[in-house]
């Protein structure tokens, strides 16, 4: 083989030029989005603060084995006895089985953040994808869908996932699909108010007469655009998630094998704590809960403002 045609083969597997122009352009586009999104976002001091927070939540979460141990959660290898109120070998006391408080608060960081994650992507999963069908279809199936989502929508969410919980085993998982299961309706509404909305825009007109079928203009022109609104509800869920977890935990309908802040609660309340005034084992995972909660809202209502600065929220 000459190389003549080694250098056709060659110039035969490349992109074409244009192909490769688009490509770039979208990557330039994609790079430009970012960074006007960021310069945006610095502007709002809050939402600052929630990310910081999250951010330094998340790196001791992620660094619990370093700094408190893997056997911090023995019971019975535990260092200090029961009940111990603050001091400087255990700076936040002692449980009813002499396990240090901060080290169970350091591993429930884990528990807390991953249900709050993956039961808020469970929801935003299945209300966009139930918003974006109810909104592109109209036919009777359609209105089938948001009866099911209004019926959703006026049931207590706790009682439903309460439900859910008893009748399933108790496991992180359980308590991840009750969550994001019973939480789905408000983002399946909003995901459908904005479907509606970018389906009367004139391209949508000229994508369907251009032959666009309904999973070109579904995936291709609604989801891009109902994806800033998705990204904010996400931040919210998570803090709902958050808090129903904890909730679901504190009933004693969580794993009892894994430390959970909700879980933490719970077996305060079971030592006796509050009728003891063992403030030290209860204020700290309730603080965590809302410290968590709040950080998260306060990135969400920052991200909202800049992918919708009409709202008007403060910095």
């Amino acid at each position: 083989m000459t190389a003549d045609t080694n250098t056709d083969l060659d110039t035969a597997q490349l992109p074409p030029p244009a192909e490769k122009s688009a490509r770039a352009l979208a990557r330039a586009r994609k790079r430009r989005s970012v960074a006007r999104f960021w310069r945006e976002y610095r502007t709002h001091r809050s939402g600052l603060w929630g990310l910081a927070g999250l951010i330094l939540i998340a790196l001791i979460a992620l660094c619990a084995p370093l700094l408190v141990g893997t056997d911090s959660q023995s019971v019975t290898d535990a260092p200090g006895g029961a009940l111990e109120a603050p001091s400087g070998e255990f700076p936040l006391g002692t449980d009813q089985f002499g396990r240090s408080v901060l080290a169970l608060l350091v591993w429930g960081a884990r528990v807390s953040l991953t249900v709050g994650l993956l039961a808020a992507f469970l929801c935003v999963a299945i209300g966009t994808v139930v918003g974006i069908v109810a909104g592109h279809f109209r036919a009777w199936y359609s209105t089938v869908l948001m009866r099911v989502t209004d019926w959703f929508l006026v049931m207590p969410t706790l009682v439903l996932a309460i439900a859910l919980a008893t009748v399933m085993s108790r496991s992180i998982w359980t308590v991840i699909l009750a969550i994001g299961v019973t939480t789905w309706p408000t983002t399946a509404r909003l995901v459908r108010a904005q479907t509606l909305a970018v389906e009367s825009r004139p391209y949508i007109e000229r994508a369907r007469a251009l032959g666009g079928g309904h999973g070109h203009i579904m995936l291709r022109h609604v989801l891009p655009n109902v994806m800033p609104l998705v990204l904010a509800q996400t931040t919210l869920v998570i803090s709902g998630a958050i808090l129903t977890e904890a909730t679901l935990a504190f009933l004693g309908l969580g794993d009892p094998t894994i430390t959970s802040w909700g879980g933490m609660l719970q077996d305060a309340r079971e030592a006796g704590a509050v009728s003891a005034g063992d403030w030290w084992y209860l204020a700290p995972p309730g603080l965590a809960i809302a410290l968590v909660a709040l950080a998260f809202t306060l990135c969400g209502r920052a991200i909202e403002a800049v992918l919708n600065p009409k709202l008007g929220v403060a910095r």
